[in-house]
């Protein structure tokens, strides 16, 4: 059984996505590096958003609560319970990595819809949403499955490694390649519903500029909303499955 080289193969593949290009990019060349530019400039503008909004939640908290400090107390328990439901007992540590992954998913794609980008004129191609893009999908994706072998390895030691085995050794190519997989389909079911709902609201914003394209943007923040849900809760449960060991 080739194990070996198929998850080699896979890891290969996943590298060669992450070179998939859509339209026409901005680049900057630092050193002998070529930088996705657009990809850079709104993430940078998605973390400033996080972290104005952190920074001022937690700046001055009050005995009793101001609505902004309401909501940002909502939305951490909102984040509690989903690692607590998906992860079960230990999942204190691993909170502020499923709230960050949920919390730049979701301002990243809200962004593409809310925001304006297209009235910034680049050299080359132009703004959108940085999971517009499969590098940011990837590197969204790859740290979830090192959180994943992390997880496992942390409460299990090398023991975590018999799951490949169960519930026969016959099963290992599947078990091993099922892993590898994780990441794949996190990092493509991501980007492709974000461009898909970008790509649809660019279509009939041409051809219907006045009405049409307004209940489908507000459908695409919903679809935005609940992929930003669906890759922490799969990321939660990736690690929770690896904790306990059963699939």
């Amino acid at each position: 059984m080739n194990v070996l080289p198929c998850s080699i193969n896979t890891l290969k593949g996943l590298y060669d996505i992450s070179g998939v290009e859509v339209g026409q990019h901005f680049y900057w060349q630092i050193g002998g590096f070529q930088v996705h530019a657009q990809v850079l400039i709104t993430s940078w503008f998605v973390i400033a958003i996080l972290l104005g909004s952190a920074t001022i939640a937690v700046r001055n908290p009050q005995t009793i609560p101001t609505d902004g400090q309401n909501f940002f107390e909502y939305v951490l328990e909102f984040i509690r319970d989903l690692s607590k439901t998906q992860i079960g007992e230990g999942y204190g540590p691993w909170v502020p990595f499923i709230g960050t992954m949920f919390l730049f998913i979701f301002v990243s794609n809200w962004s593409g819809a809310l925001l304006p980008w297209k009235i910034i004129q680049l050299p080359h191609g132009e703004l959108a949403a940085p999971t517009n893009d499969i590098n940011t999908t990837v590197a969204l994706a790859l740290p979830t499955s090192v959180a994943y072998f992390y997880a496992g390895l942390t409460k299990k030691g090398l023991g975590y490694f018999g799951k490949y085995i169960q519930p026969t050794p016959i099963l290992l190519p599947i078990n091993i390649l099922e892993d590898f997989t994780k990441p794949l389909s996190l990092s493509f079911r991501l980007f492709g519903n974000i461009l898909a709902d970008e790509l649809v609201v660019v279509v009939l914003v041409s051809l219907v500029p006045s009405v049409v394209p307004i209940p489908v943007m507000f459908l695409g923040l919903f679809t935005s909303g609940i992929q930003a849900l669906i890759f922490a809760t799969l990321a939660a449960a990736y690690i929770g499955e690896s904790m306990e060991g059963h699939h």
